[in-house]
Protein backbone atom coordinates (compact mmCIF):
# COMPACT_ATOMS: atom_id res chain seq x y z
CA UNK A 1 0.00 0.00 0.00
CA UNK A 2 1.25 3.61 -0.98
CA UNK A 3 1.67 6.19 1.51
CA UNK A 4 -0.13 8.76 0.76
CA UNK A 5 3.39 10.91 0.67
CA UNK A 6 4.20 8.72 -2.06
CA UNK A 7 0.89 9.22 -3.95
CA UNK A 8 0.94 12.42 -4.57
CA UNK A 9 2.64 13.36 -8.40
CA UNK A 10 5.12 15.88 -8.40
CA UNK A 11 2.38 17.61 -11.21
CA UNK A 12 -0.28 17.69 -8.15
CA UNK A 13 2.59 19.32 -5.98
CA UNK A 14 3.62 22.13 -8.80
CA UNK A 15 -0.22 22.82 -10.09
CA UNK A 16 -1.19 23.53 -5.61
CA UNK A 17 1.72 25.31 -5.41
CA UNK A 18 0.41 28.03 -7.77
CA UNK A 19 -2.23 28.72 -5.31
CA UNK A 20 0.02 30.98 -3.54
CA UNK A 21 -0.85 33.82 -6.09
CA UNK A 22 -4.93 32.89 -5.13
CA UNK A 23 -7.47 34.00 -3.23
CA UNK A 24 -6.32 30.83 -0.57
CA UNK A 25 -3.17 32.31 0.98
CA UNK A 26 -5.30 35.87 1.58
CA UNK A 27 -8.31 34.02 2.89
CA UNK A 28 -6.16 32.00 5.33
CA UNK A 29 -4.04 35.39 6.22
CA UNK A 30 -6.99 36.92 7.26
CA UNK A 31 -7.21 37.79 10.95
CA UNK A 32 -10.75 36.55 11.10
CA UNK A 33 -9.59 33.17 9.13
CA UNK A 34 -6.48 33.20 11.12
CA UNK A 35 -8.30 33.00 14.38
CA UNK A 36 -9.44 29.31 13.63
CA UNK A 37 -6.74 28.23 11.53
CA UNK A 38 -3.29 29.49 11.03
CA UNK A 39 -1.30 28.96 7.58
CA UNK A 40 1.50 27.79 9.37
CA UNK A 41 -0.94 24.79 10.37
CA UNK A 42 -1.67 24.56 6.75
CA UNK A 43 2.14 24.45 5.83
CA UNK A 44 2.66 21.78 8.28
CA UNK A 45 -0.15 19.48 7.03
CA UNK A 46 0.48 20.19 3.65
CA UNK A 47 4.09 18.90 4.20
CA UNK A 48 3.19 16.33 5.93
CA UNK A 49 1.41 15.27 2.38
CA UNK A 50 4.39 15.92 0.44
CA UNK A 51 7.56 17.29 1.12
CA UNK A 52 7.30 20.09 -1.67
CA UNK A 53 4.05 21.09 -0.77
CA UNK A 54 3.84 24.81 -0.08
CA UNK A 55 1.50 27.81 -0.35
CA UNK A 56 4.27 30.48 0.31
CA UNK A 57 7.24 28.76 0.27
CA UNK A 58 9.86 27.77 -2.41
CA UNK A 59 11.34 24.32 -1.59
CA UNK A 60 13.25 22.15 -3.51
CA UNK A 61 14.46 18.56 -3.75
CA UNK A 62 18.38 17.45 -4.19
CA UNK A 63 18.51 15.54 -7.29
CA UNK A 64 22.02 15.64 -7.41
CA UNK A 65 25.07 16.68 -5.43
CA UNK A 66 28.52 17.33 -7.53
CA UNK A 67 32.30 17.39 -6.49
CA UNK A 68 33.72 19.80 -7.26
CA UNK A 69 36.70 20.02 -5.70
CA UNK A 70 37.74 17.90 -2.02
CA UNK A 71 36.16 21.00 -0.25
CA UNK A 72 33.44 22.23 -2.64
CA UNK A 73 30.11 20.60 -3.42
CA UNK A 74 27.18 21.62 -5.88
CA UNK A 75 23.88 21.01 -4.84
CA UNK A 76 21.21 20.32 -7.76
CA UNK A 77 17.88 21.25 -7.24
CA UNK A 78 14.15 20.62 -8.41
CA UNK A 79 12.08 23.12 -7.11
CA UNK A 80 8.28 23.40 -6.73
CA UNK A 81 6.43 25.81 -8.71
CA UNK A 82 6.51 28.60 -6.90
CA UNK A 83 10.22 29.24 -8.11
CA UNK A 84 9.99 32.22 -10.36
CA UNK A 85 13.41 31.87 -11.79
CA UNK A 86 16.48 33.88 -11.46
CA UNK A 87 18.90 36.11 -14.06
CA UNK A 88 22.89 34.71 -13.75
CA UNK A 89 25.18 36.09 -11.17
CA UNK A 90 22.09 36.11 -8.56
CA UNK A 91 21.86 34.48 -4.94
CA UNK A 92 19.17 32.82 -3.22
CA UNK A 93 19.12 31.93 0.89
CA UNK A 94 19.48 28.65 1.61
CA UNK A 95 16.91 28.19 5.17
CA UNK A 96 17.66 25.06 7.48
CA UNK A 97 17.37 24.14 11.09
CA UNK A 98 20.48 23.16 12.82
CA UNK A 99 20.26 21.88 16.21
CA UNK A 100 16.87 23.65 16.67
CA UNK A 101 18.70 27.16 15.74
CA UNK A 102 16.85 28.21 12.28
CA UNK A 103 19.81 29.50 10.26
CA UNK A 104 19.94 31.52 6.56
CA UNK A 105 22.97 31.57 4.28
CA UNK A 106 23.54 33.06 1.02
CA UNK A 107 24.57 31.36 -2.02
CA UNK A 108 25.11 32.40 -5.41
CA UNK A 109 23.24 29.81 -8.32
CA UNK A 110 25.99 28.49 -10.46
CA UNK A 111 23.07 26.67 -13.00
CA UNK A 112 22.22 28.56 -15.97
CA UNK A 113 19.25 30.93 -15.92
CA UNK A 114 16.25 28.76 -17.33
CA UNK A 115 17.81 25.31 -16.87
CA UNK A 116 15.41 22.76 -15.96
CA UNK A 117 17.06 22.44 -12.48
CA UNK A 118 19.28 25.29 -10.30
CA UNK A 119 22.32 24.51 -8.70
CA UNK A 120 24.18 26.59 -5.89
CA UNK A 121 27.46 25.40 -5.20
CA UNK A 122 29.46 25.61 -1.39
CA UNK A 123 33.04 25.58 -0.30
CA UNK A 124 33.34 24.39 3.27
CA UNK A 125 34.30 26.48 5.57
CA UNK A 126 36.29 25.54 8.26
CA UNK A 127 34.58 26.79 11.00
CA UNK A 128 31.54 27.36 9.10
CA UNK A 129 28.08 26.02 10.82
CA UNK A 130 26.25 26.20 7.41
CA UNK A 131 28.75 24.96 4.74
CA UNK A 132 29.88 22.06 6.80
CA UNK A 133 26.09 20.62 7.41
CA UNK A 134 25.51 21.35 3.94
CA UNK A 135 28.50 18.82 3.21
CA UNK A 136 27.91 16.24 5.92
CA UNK A 137 24.51 16.46 6.60
CA UNK A 138 22.34 16.90 2.95
CA UNK A 139 21.69 14.10 0.75
CA UNK A 140 20.65 13.48 -2.09
CA UNK A 141 16.57 13.06 -1.94
CA UNK A 142 16.52 15.24 0.80
CA UNK A 143 13.96 19.04 0.96
CA UNK A 144 15.90 22.06 1.10
CA UNK A 145 13.55 25.64 1.32
CA UNK A 146 15.32 28.46 -0.38
CA UNK A 147 14.07 32.28 -1.44
CA UNK A 148 13.39 33.26 -4.47
CA UNK A 149 16.67 34.48 -6.31
CA UNK A 150 17.89 37.71 -5.08
CA UNK A 151 20.69 40.44 -6.06
CA UNK A 152 21.50 43.36 -8.79
CA UNK A 153 25.42 41.52 -10.00
CA UNK A 154 23.98 40.24 -13.47
CA UNK A 155 24.67 41.02 -16.68
CA UNK A 156 22.67 43.84 -18.92
CA UNK A 157 20.34 43.08 -21.19
CA UNK A 158 22.49 45.00 -24.20
CA UNK A 159 25.31 43.04 -23.47
CA UNK A 160 29.21 44.86 -24.65
CA UNK A 161 32.14 43.72 -27.38
CA UNK A 162 34.41 42.96 -24.61
CA UNK A 163 33.45 41.62 -20.93
CA UNK A 164 36.40 40.76 -18.86
CA UNK A 165 34.61 37.84 -16.19
CA UNK A 166 37.01 37.56 -12.87
CA UNK A 167 37.08 35.73 -9.79
CA UNK A 168 38.89 33.90 -7.32
CA UNK A 169 38.29 31.04 -4.90
CA UNK A 170 34.71 30.36 -4.50
CA UNK A 171 33.89 33.46 -5.84
CA UNK A 172 34.09 31.42 -9.10
CA UNK A 173 29.64 30.57 -8.67
CA UNK A 174 28.22 33.48 -10.03
CA UNK A 175 30.93 34.54 -12.66
CA UNK A 176 30.50 30.70 -14.32
CA UNK A 177 26.60 31.92 -14.32
CA UNK A 178 27.05 34.18 -16.20
CA UNK A 179 29.67 32.43 -18.54
CA UNK A 180 26.88 30.10 -18.72
CA UNK A 181 24.41 32.29 -20.03
CA UNK A 182 26.69 34.05 -22.46
CA UNK A 183 27.15 30.61 -23.90
CA UNK A 184 23.42 30.38 -24.13
CA UNK A 185 22.34 33.85 -25.41
CA UNK A 186 25.55 32.76 -28.35
CA UNK A 187 27.23 35.81 -27.21
CA UNK A 188 29.77 36.86 -30.19
CA UNK A 189 31.68 39.34 -28.66
CA UNK A 190 34.96 38.80 -26.73
CA UNK A 191 35.09 37.22 -22.91
CA UNK A 192 37.61 36.58 -21.01
CA UNK A 193 37.54 34.55 -17.94
CA UNK A 194 40.27 34.91 -15.44
CA UNK A 195 40.36 32.86 -12.11
CA UNK A 196 42.59 32.74 -9.66
CA UNK A 197 42.69 29.63 -7.22
CA UNK A 198 45.95 28.23 -5.29
CA UNK A 199 46.03 24.85 -7.13
CA UNK A 200 44.45 22.83 -10.30
CA UNK A 201 43.22 20.56 -7.29
CA UNK A 202 41.09 23.67 -6.15
CA UNK A 203 39.79 24.57 -9.08
CA UNK A 204 35.92 24.83 -9.00
CA UNK A 205 34.23 23.46 -11.91
CA UNK A 206 37.41 22.60 -13.54
CA UNK A 207 35.63 19.93 -16.22
CA UNK A 208 32.94 22.24 -16.95
CA UNK A 209 35.28 25.21 -18.08
CA UNK A 210 37.31 23.46 -20.26
CA UNK A 211 33.94 22.10 -22.56
CA UNK A 212 33.16 25.60 -22.34
CA UNK A 213 37.06 26.89 -23.16
CA UNK A 214 36.72 24.14 -26.49
CA UNK A 215 33.16 24.92 -27.53
CA UNK A 216 32.72 28.84 -26.89
CA UNK A 217 34.78 30.68 -29.97
CA UNK A 218 34.05 34.29 -27.76
CA UNK A 219 35.66 32.88 -24.69
CA UNK A 220 39.36 33.10 -23.83
CA UNK A 221 40.35 31.11 -20.41
CA UNK A 222 43.10 32.38 -18.23
CA UNK A 223 43.98 30.21 -15.13
CA UNK A 224 46.54 31.62 -12.43
CA UNK A 225 47.55 29.34 -9.92
CA UNK A 226 49.51 31.04 -6.98
CA UNK A 227 51.43 27.93 -5.88
CA UNK A 228 53.05 27.62 -9.35
CA UNK A 229 52.45 31.28 -11.37
CA UNK A 230 52.90 33.22 -7.41
CA UNK A 231 51.29 35.70 -5.89
CA UNK A 232 48.45 37.15 -8.01
CA UNK A 233 48.07 41.02 -8.11
CA UNK A 234 46.71 43.93 -10.71
CA UNK A 235 49.65 43.89 -12.38
CA UNK A 236 49.61 40.47 -13.17
CA UNK A 237 46.13 40.66 -14.35
CA UNK A 238 46.83 43.74 -16.61
CA UNK A 239 49.60 41.62 -17.80
CA UNK A 240 47.30 38.91 -18.82
CA UNK A 241 44.33 41.64 -20.44
CA UNK A 242 46.58 44.24 -21.56
CA UNK A 243 42.93 45.87 -23.05
CA UNK A 244 40.97 46.02 -19.21
CA UNK A 245 40.42 49.79 -20.38
CA UNK A 246 38.42 48.68 -22.93
CA UNK A 247 36.06 45.68 -21.04
CA UNK A 248 33.17 45.90 -18.70
CA UNK A 249 33.93 43.42 -15.74
CA UNK A 250 32.22 41.35 -13.27
CA UNK A 251 34.32 40.28 -10.38
CA UNK A 252 33.59 38.24 -7.03
CA UNK A 253 36.09 36.48 -4.44
CA UNK A 254 37.43 37.26 -1.32
CA UNK A 255 37.96 40.53 0.28
CA UNK A 256 41.58 41.18 -0.37
CA UNK A 257 41.40 40.12 -3.99
CA UNK A 258 38.77 42.14 -4.36
CA UNK A 259 39.83 45.32 -2.00
CA UNK A 260 43.23 45.49 -4.29
CA UNK A 261 41.27 45.21 -7.81
CA UNK A 262 38.82 48.20 -6.58
CA UNK A 263 42.02 50.16 -6.18
CA UNK A 264 43.56 49.75 -8.80
CA UNK A 265 40.41 50.32 -11.29
CA UNK A 266 40.09 53.63 -9.30
CA UNK A 267 43.43 54.72 -9.98
CA UNK A 268 43.42 53.44 -13.25
CA UNK A 269 39.92 55.62 -13.87
CA UNK A 270 37.96 52.41 -14.79
CA UNK A 271 35.64 52.63 -11.97
CA UNK A 272 32.82 52.90 -13.69
CA UNK A 273 33.47 49.37 -15.89
CA UNK A 274 33.56 47.65 -12.91
CA UNK A 275 30.85 45.40 -11.23
CA UNK A 276 31.18 43.49 -8.14
CA UNK A 277 29.65 41.16 -5.85
CA UNK A 278 30.99 40.36 -2.31
CA UNK A 279 29.55 38.09 0.84
CA UNK A 280 31.69 40.02 3.53
CA UNK A 281 29.95 42.74 5.56
CA UNK A 282 31.92 46.05 6.52
CA UNK A 283 33.90 45.55 9.90
CA UNK A 284 32.00 46.68 13.32
CA UNK A 285 32.73 49.58 14.47
CA UNK A 286 33.11 50.23 18.43
CA UNK A 287 30.08 51.21 20.10
CA UNK A 288 29.62 54.12 21.90
CA UNK A 289 26.42 52.96 24.05
CA UNK A 290 27.48 52.80 27.61
CA UNK A 291 26.15 49.35 28.10
CA UNK A 292 24.15 49.86 30.87
CA UNK A 293 21.35 47.05 31.23
CA UNK A 294 18.38 47.97 28.94
CA UNK A 295 15.37 45.96 28.43
CA UNK A 296 14.21 43.93 24.65
CA UNK A 297 11.16 43.20 24.03
CA UNK A 298 9.57 41.14 21.45
CA UNK A 299 6.13 41.69 20.82
CA UNK A 300 4.85 38.54 18.55
CA UNK A 301 6.02 36.17 21.39
CA UNK A 302 6.33 38.32 24.44
CA UNK A 303 9.57 36.77 25.11
CA UNK A 304 11.95 39.96 26.90
CA UNK A 305 15.63 40.04 28.05
CA UNK A 306 18.25 42.30 29.51
CA UNK A 307 21.28 43.34 27.72
CA UNK A 308 24.83 43.37 28.96
CA UNK A 309 26.98 45.09 27.50
CA UNK A 310 27.51 46.51 23.86
CA UNK A 311 27.06 43.24 21.38
CA UNK A 312 24.61 42.97 18.81
CA UNK A 313 20.75 42.85 19.42
CA UNK A 314 21.06 39.28 18.16
CA UNK A 315 23.95 37.68 19.82
CA UNK A 316 22.32 39.60 23.22
CA UNK A 317 19.18 37.65 22.28
CA UNK A 318 21.08 34.18 21.64
CA UNK A 319 22.56 34.65 24.96
CA UNK A 320 19.38 34.92 26.85
CA UNK A 321 18.32 31.69 25.30
CA UNK A 322 15.85 32.78 22.17
CA UNK A 323 16.83 32.45 18.68
CA UNK A 324 15.69 34.76 16.20
CA UNK A 325 16.11 33.84 12.71
CA UNK A 326 19.12 35.02 11.36
CA UNK A 327 21.74 33.87 8.37
CA UNK A 328 24.88 35.74 7.36
CA UNK A 329 25.30 37.59 11.27
CA UNK A 330 27.32 40.16 9.03
CA UNK A 331 24.69 42.40 8.09
CA UNK A 332 24.30 41.64 4.72
CA UNK A 333 21.54 38.81 3.97
CA UNK A 334 18.60 40.76 5.89
CA UNK A 335 17.44 37.46 7.44
CA UNK A 336 17.61 39.00 10.93
CA UNK A 337 15.82 42.04 9.94
CA UNK A 338 12.58 43.11 12.26
CA UNK A 339 10.87 46.44 13.19
CA UNK A 340 12.05 48.69 15.95
CA UNK A 341 8.79 49.72 17.53
CA UNK A 342 10.31 51.47 19.87
CA UNK A 343 13.80 52.80 21.39
CA UNK A 344 16.81 53.88 20.51
CA UNK A 345 19.57 52.09 18.76
CA UNK A 346 23.24 51.93 17.40
CA UNK A 347 24.14 50.71 14.01
CA UNK A 348 27.68 48.96 14.55
CA UNK A 349 28.43 49.35 10.77
CA UNK A 350 27.87 53.25 10.37
CA UNK A 351 27.65 53.97 14.26
CA UNK A 352 24.07 56.23 13.53
CA UNK A 353 21.90 56.03 16.52
CA UNK A 354 18.52 56.16 15.28
CA UNK A 355 14.98 56.53 18.08
CA UNK A 356 12.42 56.59 14.98
CA UNK A 357 9.72 53.94 15.85
CA UNK A 358 8.67 51.19 13.58
CA UNK A 359 12.10 51.62 11.66
CA UNK A 360 13.52 48.17 10.05
CA UNK A 361 17.27 47.57 11.47
CA UNK A 362 19.22 43.95 11.53
CA UNK A 363 19.79 42.26 14.64
CA UNK A 364 23.38 41.52 14.28
CA UNK A 365 24.47 44.78 13.23
CA UNK A 366 22.26 47.02 15.52
CA UNK A 367 23.40 47.29 19.79
CA UNK A 368 20.45 49.04 21.85
CA UNK A 369 20.83 52.02 23.64
CA UNK A 370 18.23 52.15 25.38
CA UNK A 371 14.48 49.55 26.42
CA UNK A 372 14.00 48.62 22.66
CA UNK A 373 10.43 46.99 21.59
CA UNK A 374 10.67 44.91 18.17
CA UNK A 375 8.74 42.85 16.23
CA UNK A 376 10.11 39.75 14.13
Amino acid sequence: MQSSRASVSYSAVNRLAHAVNSPLVKALRHPWVESIVRLSAVEDALAGLHPLLSLTAVRARVVRIVDETATTKTFVLQSNALWTGAQAGQFVRVQLEIDGRRVERAYSLSSRPGARRIAFTVKRQDPGLVSQHLHRTVHVGDVLTISQALGEFTLPDVLPAKILLLSAGSGITPVMSMLRELKARDYRGDVVFLHVCRAPDDLIFAKQLQALAADFPALRLVLHYDASAGFFSPQVLAAHVPDLAERNTWMCGPAGFMDAIHVYWEAEGLASLLFSERFAGAPLLPSTAPGTPVLVSFANSGATFTTSGTDPLLVQAERAGLTPKHGCRIGICRSCQCVKTSGTVENLQTGEVSSAPNELIRLCISTARSDVALAL
